[in-house]
């Protein structure tokens, strides 16, 4: 393995509590539980790095307490941290609600991971070997979205060998993004990976596996679109090819909260290992069926638990 995975999303602390559903407006509802630990895009992050992939956040984080916070939870990971602290600015804070059927519902209050700098941003070197992950909540913020966009035109623009993978993800948010930056993205990505939900919203088609078909169409030639579908497995897609599912694994469902993430995660780290995209899936399945799991975002699992699941799975 010799490329990383550049992540140049936002990490922001995740204040989970379970619930027995959402409060009706107005209303209130106890906790069972509750935990403030690292989400967003370090669960990208720690499941890649669980993988066994070198992992670079180039993403923003504050210099108070919640970043402090953010710090700690990277290093003990293992991921490098491209910038400095943003000066004046803590890191932001989401709330999510698990109810009990592991569904999620989130509230976010953004902070410095909100921000980037372009100079910062182009000092970020990035090879043919390695994968960039874009989330779709960094194109929800016009001034991340332009420097971001610009900074992938550039390093797209380059020798084919020279130019690194691009996996992005939509994310809940996807309906805000601007069709202009919507169109920019799906210029350059290479993977696509989004839920149902997000896949419906794109391609205005409910049926999951032909909403991969149709938006595989979009992409650009070459490019493959995923869709995760739960516990019945992952779609892929690529235009011409047409689709597949690729079965998921029976777990009982404890929380769904990361379980996207540890997917994203576990796929860039098998693509950077070399595996092929079809193999790559299979794995990221496996670790989002362990993520489920376990209660909390940040779930995935390290890759010799992916594979003894798989070993039991095809025993």
């Amino acid at each position: 393995m010799t490329g990383r995975l550049v992540h140049t999303g936002q990490v922001l602390l995740d204040l989970v509590m379970r619930v027995p559903a959402p409060p009706p407006v107005g209303g209130d509802v106890f906790a069972s539980a509750s935990s403030l630990q690292p989400g967003g895009g370090f669960n990208v992050m720690a499941a890649a790095a669980r993988a066994g992939a070198r992992v670079l956040y180039a993403g923003g984080h504050g210099e108070g307490e919640l970043g402090d916070a953010v710090r700690a939870a990277l290093a003990a990971e293992g991921i490098e941290v491209a910038f400095g602290a943003s000066v004046g600015r803590d890191t932001g804070v989401s709330v999510a609600m698990v109810d009990d059927s592991g569904e999620r519902t989130f509230i976010t209050a953004p902070g410095a991971e909100s921000e980037l700098d372009p100079a910062a941003l182009a000092g970020v070197a990035v090879t043919g070997a390695d994968i960039v992950y874009l989330s779709g909540y960094s194109l929800v913020v016009k001034e991340k979205r332009d420097a971001l966009l610009d900074w992938l035109d550039l390093v797209s623009n380059r020798d084919a060998a020279a130019q690194p993978t691009l996996l992005a993800d939509p994310g809940p948010l996807v309906a805000d993004i601007a069709p202009e930056a919507w169109a920019r993205l799906i210029a350059r990505v290479d993977v696509l990976s989004c839920n149902t939900r997000e896949a419906r919203l794109l391609s205005a088609v409910a049926d999951p596996g032909a909403a991969a078909a149709e938006l595989a169409k979009r992409v650009r030639p070459g490019a493959a679109v995923l869709v995760r579908d739960g516990a019945a497995g992952c779609w892929l897609a690529r235009d011409g090819a047409g689709e597949e599912l690729i079965p998921g694994l029976p777990v009982t469902v404890v929380d769904s909260n990361g379980a996207g993430d540890a997917h994203s995660g576990v796929l860039a780290a098998e693509l950077l290992r070399g595996m092929d995209l079809r193999g790559a899936v299979v794995r990221a399945n496996a670790a989002a069926a362990l993520a489920v799991t376990r209660p909390g975002p940040a779930t995935a699992p390290t890759r010799a638990e992916v594979d003894a699941l798989l070993a039991a799975q095809y025993a």
